[in-house]
């Protein structure tokens, strides 16, 4: 007698019905267990960065390196020792991002974080076969670059520049003005040289070429900037490369006219005030203000003297009488109260 599936099936429908149930919930709890150990764990590190990054454009991603490896840079932290391995994959996952080409064939999935080759899972219909030895013999090929070449090392992200440090200096007005030679020290115990041009504005941002943290892996060393902060004169104000200064002088100078000491940044001059000159008058010193351009070794510009006329700290009693009797209208109101005068006469005829 053979059996029949499915005449048993039809007359046992509720025992059918009990064992698909049990199976989907099985089957359910199994695909819920499934893990995803065969990811290599780089991969998804590098897979972290591009989530913190979301379609950031090339400049906006080496902000964002500069800052970070500021932070985690082996001379930042001496101390610390796993700052080198944590700026090694820093450096590595920044050169692959920083690639358009080599970020678009990671993100299609075809190389690895560390940028090598993805093997592709073997085909049903053929089996996986180890690839020719054509990569191994041009990994043999010597080069100037150890035994893998250029294009490995690039690929490794080994080789990459410095960052940048940033400091601020504050000199004086004449520092500024004449120049000067400044140092700094840095957080390494290493000393900074900065040379000040002359006329340097306050503001003003020096670059030093190759002054900033070590590069790594053969990389070139990043820069130092450093913003000169001027404190103001309480003499002399600044306008572009002119000097402007206040000079007093007495009423007898101003009126008489004569010569007066004037302070420039090279020292004191003779000056020659005119005579009738008044508070706020301008006198021009060709010559005698800033150097111009950026290494300071341009035309100068000049010094402007501006006259304040001082009155004596102690009363004068000549000079009261003469004011008292001296008017300048004087001559004006005479010649009113004769025109009056000749008025009145005339009506009374």
């Amino acid at each position: 007698m053979r059996f029949n599936l499915s005449e048993w099936a039809l007359r046992n429908r509720a025992l059918v019905l009990y064992a698909m149930i049990l199976l989907g919930a099985l089957g359910a709890l199994s695909y819920s267990q499934l893990g995803q150990s065969e990811d290599p764990p780089f991969t998804f590190k590098v897979m972290v960065v591009n989530t913190v990054w979301p379609g950031a454009s090339a400049e906006e991603l080496k902000k964002a390196y500069r800052r970070v490896a500021r932070e985690c840079h082996p001379d930042s932290d001496p101390s610390n020792p796993w700052a080198e391995n944590e700026f090694k994959e820093l450096s590595s996952a920044y050169d692959l991002l920083s690639d358009p080409g080599r970020r678009r064939r990671y993100d299609r999935g075809e190389i690895n974080g560390d940028g090598t080759r993805r093997t592709p899972p073997p085909s049903k219909s053929k089996p996986a076969r180890p690839r020719k030895t054509a990569r191994k013999a041009k990994a043999k090929r010597p080069s100037a670059n150890g035994p893998t070449g250029k294009k490995r090392s690039k690929i490794a992200g080994l080789k990459i520049n410095g960052p940048d440090i940033e400091y601020d200096l504050r000199v004086d007005f004449m520092e500024a003005a004449k120049g000067a030679i400044r140092h700094i020290g840095m957080a390494n115990g290493k000393r900074l040289k900065v040379t000040i041009p002359p006329g340097t504005e306050d503001g003003r941002i020096l670059r030093l070429k190759g002054q900033g943290m070590a590069g790594f892996g053969g990389g070139a060393d990043g820069n130092a900037y450093v913003e000169v902060l001027v404190d103001p004169d309480p003499l002399f104000r600044r306008q572009k490369n002119d000097i402007h200064v206040d000079v007093p002088v007495t009423l007898s100078e101003a009126v008489l006219g004569g010569r007066i000491e004037a302070p420039t940044i090279d020292g004191m001059v003779n000056v020659t005030v005119p005579k009738g000159s008044n508070t706020g008058t301008q006198l021009r010193l060709k010559g005698k203000g800033l150097k111009s351009g950026d290494k300071g070794t341009g035309p100068r510009g000049d010094q402007f003297v501006h006259l304040r006329v001082v009155l004596p700290n102690k009363p004068d009693k000549d000079l009261i009488r003469f004011l008292e009797e001296w008017s300048p209208d004087r001559g004006t109101k005479a010649r009113l109260r004769t025109a009056v005068k000749k008025k009145r006469r005339q009506a009374s005829k």
